[in-house]
């Protein structure tokens, strides 16, 4: 039975932070070369944890899935990244960001690290702006903000619809700056298939080359896995396709814990689904909420055009049901809101699942010039995935998976019950409870990468001895390269009919279906049995093409 010990420092909140970095173990520059952390995932959480570790000098292997760290799911981000600036003056502030994610998770987090999320927020804004990052901004210079769901504030700061890369692109200069000066070792088109653990701690990983179907065995003092969430067990998200929480999972077999992986975010605004051959859905930011009002036909059933259907017969329900917050509810709010809506048969578009997301007050108020400014890319995106023109017609928008709360478990260091295993960003579990709060994903990457990471990593390293690091040729990591060699003969080894993305597919039915926006005892007790049918018809049916060294 595994251990968990929070870790949460003694004394008031607004202290625990700074009283918890005073008093963690430090090591001396000239012995922090002689330790090597491992790195799994480029993204805002893996890149700048592995620049700022770098940084430190501490030697750093990053493995990444794709060609280029550019190329992780962090760039997909849109809207913006929060900060407790208080910059608009309305009444912001490090305590009100960290009672807004407190209550926007349902009070489901861990206050400690909320508190210091917050805290460390408004660092993270000065970080990216020293490195380039281009923030939008005022007229007179200043940086703007807008608001996000969940929030009576504007706090969020944005890059037009693509924050997320603006600050990938940062993130990655500083990994890059440290791979040329060699105190990083990139390792591109690496997938990790299993975690090594020595004597009950985390000491390296075996790894499998993308291209030439290589094995590879990695030793380290500690292994960080920034490796996002495991939204695509839905099949149809907001995820990239390469999104598959591998690491993490193996992690969780190698006797790793997991956090609320029950708690899944929605998001309200996507592009619904068209047909049977998607093979992932679009997000259109929640930034769009604050110029869009999201409405539905009045009547069951009401088929006309948006254009033809007059204000006194539209329900602009999230106005109607929840004042204060209007059309900038929480995500989780606005998404039960909106199946409500198609449930009772006010759907809009061929399917019926769909509400409308309309800018023409903003427009007629702001005029063409203005939205375009805001969010031109993204009413471009939806123009070319769906041949229709929002600045004529509301757009149409359903929930979809989006993110996961859930991931294994870490203690205020960051790091898992497994010691030597840290866990950052989406990884884990700890900010965020049952809702995760627009433009705090970001926040919280960056927060553990470039802040939290290297000043608690240091209490774990200081118990451990370089020297006595365990070698590749080590009988346990013979052992778990052995498993992942048979694993992968396995899978090809199987001579049944069907690919195993019609197995994706299905299970992603399946879990939408019962494990969705909506839960219940029957439902959850059906998907059980049906999981079980699948699986058992994967292991006798699966049929993997292709060779091993490919």
């Amino acid at each position: 039975m595994a251990t968990l010990q929070s870790n949460v420092p003694p004394g008031p909140l607004g202290t625990k932070w700074e009283n918890h970095k005073f008093n963690s173990k430090l090591i001396n520059p000239a012995n922090k070369r002689k330790y090597r952390i491992i790195v799994v995932g480029a993204g805002l959480a893996g890149a700048s944890a592995a620049a700022t570790l770098a940084e430190l000098g501490y030697e750093v292997l990053n493995f990444v899935f794709h060609d280029s760290p550019r190329r992780a799911h962090s760039v997909a981000a849109q809207g913006g990244i929060n900060a407790a600036k208080n910059y608009q003056n309305d009444g912001d502030s490090v305590h009100r960001l960290f009672y807004d994610t407190i209550k926007g998770g349902d009070f489901r987090s861990r206050e400690a690290n909320v508190h210091r999320l917050a805290e460390v927020s408004v660092q993270i804004i000065d970080q990216c702006a020293a490195q380039g990052v281009p923030f939008a901004r005022e007229y007179g210079g200043l940086l703007d903000n807008r608001s996000f769901g969940g929030a009576q504030v504007s706090r969020t700061f944005y890059a037009r619809g693509q924050t997320g890369q603006q600050l990938l692109l940062g993130a990655y200069s500083a990994l890059s700056r440290n791979v040329a000066n060699g105190g990083i070792k990139l390792h591109t088109h690496s997938e990790m298939l299993d975690l090594v653990v020595v004597d009950g701690q985390a000491k390296g990983i075996v790894v499998r080359n993308l291209q030439t179907g290589e094995l590879t065995r990695h030793a380290a003092d500690a292994v960080v896995l920034a490796t996002g969430g495991y939204g695509n067990v839905f099949n149809l998200s907001t995820y990239a396709r390469g999104s598959n929480t591998t690491a993490i999972w193996r992690a969780y077999r190698r006797g790793a814990c997991f956090g609320n992986p029950c708690f899944t975010q929605i998001h309200p605004t996507c592009i619904p689904v068209s047909g049977d051959y998607q093979s992932k859905l679009t997000l259109m930011s929640e930034s769009l909420r604050n110029d869009g009002r999201i409405w539905a036909p009045a009547k069951v059933g009401d088929k006309r055009a948006p254009g033809d259907i007059p204000e006194a017969e539209r329900d602009y329900f999230l106005e109607r049901m929840y004042g204060a917050f209007g059309n900038l509810a929480p995500r989780d709010v606005a998404s039960r809101a909106a199946k409500t809506v198609c449930d009772e048969g006010r759907g809009v578009g061929a399917t019926g699942l769909g509400v409308y997301l309309d800018f023409a007050e903003s427009i007629k108020r702001l005029g063409d010039e203005k939205i375009r400014e805001r969010y031109g890319n993204l009413f471009a995106m939806y123009h070319e995935i769906t041949a229709e023109d929002a600045y004529k017609a509301p757009m149409r928008i359903y929930p979809a998976v989006h993110y996961t709360m859930g991931g294994l478990w870490v203690d205020y260091n960051l790091m898992s019950n497994l010691p030597g295993l840290f866990v950052l960003g989406e990884a884990n579990f700890s900010d965020h409870g049952a809702n995760r709060l627009g433009a705090s994903a970001l926040m919280q990457g960056l927060s553990d990468g470039y802040f939290v990471l290297p000043a608690t990593i240091s209490n774990y390293l200081a118990t451990q001895a370089p020297a006595k690091r365990p070698a590749v040729s080590h009988a346990v990591f013979s052992d778990v390269e052995t498993d992942v060699r048979n694993r992968i003969q396995r899978y090809l080894g199987g001579k049944g009919k069907r690919t195993p993305g019609s197995y994706h597919k299905e299970l992603g039915k399946i879990m939408w279906e019962y494990c969705g926006m909506a839960r219940n005892r029957t439902g959850l007790e059906k998907a059980l049995g049906l999981l079980g049918n699948l699986r058992e018809e994967y292991r006798q049916n699966l049929h993997v093409s292709g060779e091993a060294g490919e």
